[in-house]
């Protein structure tokens, strides 16, 4: 049986056009969508369990993948077949997870997958900018209990004009590079980077990308309409007790705020209400009602959250006494690790990173393989967050998605201001060792300073900040360089990068409906000034890059050779390249580009860099018709001398050639291991073979001392 197919189509403004088509595939799913643009078609699908999960949270997975044969490629590694996500695959999943995840009711805690695949590749078009489009207009055709639909665009701007799901050619001519989730009526979620923009600039890119949004949410309900809206499935909600929850915020209410307003640190403020929840509870708890322990637990911490809300927005008092703009106390320093190639410790408050910089060959470039994009990257810096920085103990599972995430936005931050000539594969890796607070800000923080006190030549210094919100009715307060538990109980967590120019990535996620652009503006601002307050800090640190990398760090020399000669400097097997390597302590990687060599030479020791070079100089060394020339005599024969130009390049010098007078002899003229400057005649026509000639350099006779 032919099923019965639904579309509909968004049209953008450059009149290139996105389909959404459900009816056709994955029927048994409790919402399938295939969204296409142009060639490119992800399926995407979602289904939530009946059953209740015994967890006290949402428990949802977002999964993202491109298959490889959606780009007629097939996967590399051993068994040839997908396997675990990529880290561009699972920034993808964030970005989506980060939009939905807010929408579903917060009493909703029944098992949900939402899947996203990459079914086909077309190079115009970059699939993760349609990812949340898909995963949205899936759960509107399912009967799972969600808020509204939401979608997401990617925004660029070139030449001065903004665009809409650029491709990738376009973004790379493209100033601004932010991806945006929405709703109808608010922004959710911002990320992106930028080439240090203004405030106003990125606010602009925000409202253009919020249009376009709008006209897919508009799509996804036509399509809901017209295939039939379902009606929300019935689930167990959570039981409420409004009088127990009312008897502990009249118990606990005001104790909390008194701690709250104490300004005390993170241990000592968790000592406290640690304590007064132990009581609350000894108060309320009941050993026969494991339901009921679990709302007063529940409860207090709800009255915890009001109270500190109620402090900030009443008294403009923080939980460590700082007023909403103020910075936490900064101390940084460079060069603390002796043997790596650069390094920085930066310190706000009680967050910690311990930033390295390694320098590298080609060699140690990042590889992405992907059905979308196979390319290297020559900077990337990893992000590490052990439990002991959050003083906890808990298990190590490999890098989380978080550290995945969180390195990106650093790593984005970063990479506007490297030097476009920079001859080394750079690898940053941020150390987190305390954390209240943003840790990937000040991940960026070290980075900078790590850079600068290895040799690198930034074009300027990078700081960031996180920025928080609090909000009830018509009050709000932006709050500057935000603390963990500001973060959990706050209505945004915003946090921005920049030069002392401007803005050079962001992040973006807001938990409250409705956040007006002129909040949004305010916090940018004050953002901002927090930021180059952070700056100078920086600068008073490390005023400027050093000069050099330091005397231990490799330097790194580039040469170009003509490709003829690629296999010579190889040698068979390798050997030349390897005793080259050998006896001159160096890394050196050849690459073809252009029908030219590209050579990589790596080592600490100038002078055996200098012998690298004169080695390969000798190899690829090939005299030029009309030049001079001193060689080296190695060998003589009666009728002429064997000379040598460089170390495995010779030719015949004739007798005849030694002189204008006549030469009875060589040995008359040289000896073994003379010098001497010959002119260089290219091949002789007569003999096909190099000429060269020692007594055209010298003065002709007179004809008349000839005769005599």
């Amino acid at each position: 049986m032919i099923p019965k197919v639904y579309n509909q189509k968004i049209k953008l403004t450059d009149g290139r056009e996105i389909e959404i088509e459900t009816g056709k595939l994955a029927k048994l799913a409790d919402g399938s969508v295939v969204v296409r643009m142009g060639n490119c078609m992800l399926l995407a699908t979602v289904v939530s369990s009946r059953k209740p999960s015994p967890v006290d949270f949402l428990p949802l997975t977002v999964d993202y993948r491109e298959k490889f044969a959606s780009a007629g490629r097939f996967p590399g590694g051993f068994f040839k077949r997908e396997a675990r996500p990529s880290n561009e695959e699972i920034l993808t999943m964030r970005l989506v997870d980060r939009v939905l995840r807010p929408l579903f009711p917060k009493d909703y805690h029944y098992e949900t997958q939402v899947m996203i695949q990459l079914m086909s590749h077309d190079e115009n078009v970059m699939p993760d900018s349609l990812a949340g489009l898909a995963a949205s207009a899936a759960i509107q055709l399912s009967d799972i209990p969600f808020e509204y639909p939401i979608s997401e665009a990617r925004v660029g701007r070139i030449g001065g004009d903004f665009i809409v799901n650029p491709s990738k050619s376009q973004l790379a001519e493209s100033d601004i590079d932010i991806m945006i989730g929405a709703s109808e009526d608010s922004i959710a979620m911002v990320e992106g980077e930028f080439d240090e923009i203004s405030e106003k600039e990125m606010l602009e890119a925000i409202k253009f990308g919020h249009e376009a949004i709008k006209d897919q949410i508009n799509a996804q309900k036509k399509l809901a309409k017209q295939i039939g809206l379902k009606d929300t499935r019935k689930y167990e909600e959570e039981v409420n007790d409004e009088k127990l929850e009312k008897l502990i915020s009249d118990s606990a209410y005001k104790e909390c705020y008194e701690i709250a307003k104490k300004g005390l640190s993170k241990q000592k403020r968790s000592e406290l209400f640690t304590t007064l929840k132990e009581s609350i509870e000894e108060k309320f708890n009941d050993d026969d009602d494991e339901e009921r322990n679990i709302l007063v637990s529940k409860y207090f911490s709800s009255t915890q959250k009001n109270a500190i809300r109620d402090l900030v927005l009443d008294k403009g008092i923080r939980l460590d006494g700082r007023k909403s703009d103020q910075i936490r106390d900064i101390w940084c320093e460079v060069d603390y690790l002796p043997s790596t190639h650069g390094s920085s410790i930066f310190t706000r408050g009680e967050t910690q990173a311990l930033a390295t910089v390694t320098l590298g060959t080609s060699r140690e470039a990042n590889m992405i393989d992907l059905p979308t994009e196979q390319s290297e990257e020559n900077f990337y810096l990893h992000y590490n967050f052990p439990p002991f920085s959050t003083g906890e103990a808990r298990p190590l599972r490999g890098t989380s998605r978080r550290e995945i995430g969180h390195g990106n936005l650093a790593q984005r931050a970063l990479k506007k201001v490297m030097p476009s000539d920079c001859p080394y594969t750079v690898r940053i890796v941020s150390e987190v060792l305390e954390s209240n607070g943003s840790s990937s800000m000040a991940t960026v923080c070290a980075g900078t300073m790590a850079l600068m006190d290895s040799g690198i030549q930034i074009t300027k210094p990078v700081s960031g900040i996180a920025m928080g919100l609090i909000s009830k009715e018509d009050k709000y307060a932006i709050l500057s360089d935000i603390l963990g538990d500001e973060d959990h109980l706050g209505d945004m967590d915003f946090k921005v990068t920049g030069t002392d120019n401007g803005i050079t990535a962001c992040q973006m996620d807001i938990k409250i409906k409705g956040l007006s652009y002129d909040i949004l503006s305010k916090a940018l601002d004050q953002a901002r000034i927090g930021r180059l307050n952070i700056l100078e800090k920086i600068v008073e640190t490390i005023p400027e890059n050093s000069k050099d990398v330091k005397s231990h760090a490799p330097k790194m020399i580039k040469v170009s050779i003509p490709g003829d000669y690629i296999g010579a400097v190889i040698g068979p097997g390798g050997k030349v390249i390897q005793e080259l390597q050998k006896e001159t302590d160096t890394t050196i990687v050849i690459e073809e580009k252009d029908e030219k060599g590209e050579i990589e030479i790596l080592g600490v020791n100038q002078e055996k860099i200098d012998l690298a070079i004169e080695r390969i100089s000798q190899i690829t060394f090939e005299p030029k018709t009309g030049n001079t020339y001193n060689v080296k005599v190695i060998k003589i024969l009666d009728f002429g001398a064997v000379v040598e130009f460089v170390p495995g390049k010779e030719v015949l010098l004739h007798i005849s050639e030694l002189a204008w007078e006549r030469v009875n002899s060589v040995n008359d003229v040289l000896k073994i291991n003379d010098t001497l400057d010959v002119k260089y005649f290219g091949i002789d026509p007569k003999t096909r073979k190099q000429k060269v000639s020692r007594k055209a350099l010298l003065p002709r006779p007179d004809k008349k001392e000839d005769k005599n």
